[in-house]
């Protein structure tokens, strides 16, 4: 089945979305005020612990002052400095369980899997913003004149803030961290690499949140993005708006960020993907500079891929 372009055309499909003349500079700022966070966490002892490795939850002051929700699972003996990997989850469930976790502490990692605020998770949602909040995060803060409101920016600073209390842990080597994510946190690892670029190793896995105008376009209402289709049928219906809300968008698209990434890239998409289809990912992986290879399953879509959980181990066991 062909839902988009053909290969050829996507290895050189550079996206279709405007980028805001100031992105540079939208996302210094919430850096800066990122840096002046204190890296000060809460631990408070999990439920589930084993011989070998002990887990937590991990609460830290986000942006904005909500409360973030992060697990934490670390090997309980450590022979000086070993390597991190961040976790990001999939669009409104939460950071999972704790067995794969395990499997990485394991054999030596740190890892800290993050709740998206107000999801599936434990993250406090405190942002207030003037507007609709229909049906989803994407459009959240659209409305508000001050685009620091925009729902993603927060936990797009949330992934930094993230890693950076990871690296600062005891035990952790902060040159020998890792990002993974599946969707909507393939999309988030790949904005933490950029914004982290001493990250070392990132595998993004069929990443959500890219290349909205081309989503559109694509007319995919069934999919994670129909809420900006809700939004111009309630709120833009003769798309007076169009150029602006798209432009908007632009400073929560993870395609660009991706110029900024210095981590060795694993790429993952499925070539029916219905969900986030084919040429949003390459819009994002087509910009990225550094090291990277882009693995292709051809029959699948949004869903479980063979073999994948293996191959995203072996490459954090290189770092």
């Amino acid at each position: 089945m062909n839902i988009d372009m053909p290969l050829s055309q996507l290895k050189e499909y550079m996206g279709s979305s405007p980028k805001p003349t100031d992105f540079d500079q939208y996302w210094e700022r919430g850096l800066n005020e990122l840096g002046q966070r204190s890296l000060d966490y809460e631990l408070v002892p999990a439920d589930l612990q084993t011989n070998e490795v002990e887990c937590f939850h991990l609460y830290f002051k986000g942006v904005g002052g909500a409360k973030v929700h992060c697990k934490l699972v670390r090997p309980k003996k450590m022979n000086g400095s070993g390597p991190g990997v961040v976790m990001f989850h999939g669009y409104s469930v939460d950071s999972g369980d704790w067995l794969d976790k395990i499997a990485y502490a394991s054999h030596g990692f740190t890892v800290l899997a993050l709740d998206c605020r107000g999801q599936g998770g434990l993250s406090e949602d405190n942002l207030v913003v003037k507007g609709n909040t229909l049906r989803g995060h994407i459009i959240r803060g659209l409305d508000d004149p001050n685009s620091d409101s925009l729902y993603y920016r927060q936990v797009f600073l949330d992934t930094v803030q993230t890693v950076k209390v990871l690296m600062s842990m005891d035990g952790v080597d902060p040159d020998r961290i890792g990002a993974f994510g599946i969707s909507q946190g393939g999309a988030l690892a790949t904005v933490c690499a950029a914004l982290e670029p001493r990250i070392k190793n990132l595998v993004a896995i069929y990443p959500f949140l890219s290349d909205y105008k081309r989503v559109w376009d694509m007319d995919m209402n069934n999919s994670a993005y129909a809420e900006i289709a809700e939004y111009f049928r309630h709120f833009d219906p003769h798309h007076e708006r169009e150029e602006e809300i798209f432009t908007k968008l632009g400073y929560i698209d993870i395609q660009n960020f991706a110029d900024r990434i210095k981590a060795k890239t694993l790429w993952v998409t499925g070539m029916i993907d219905e969900i986030c289809p084919p040429s949003s990912q390459f819009a994002a992986y087509n910009k990225i500079t550094s090291e990277k290879e882009m693995l292709l399953y051809h029959e699948f879509g949004h869903e479980f891929l063979p073999h994948l959980s293996d191959k995203a181990f072996k490459r954090f066991l290189t770092l």
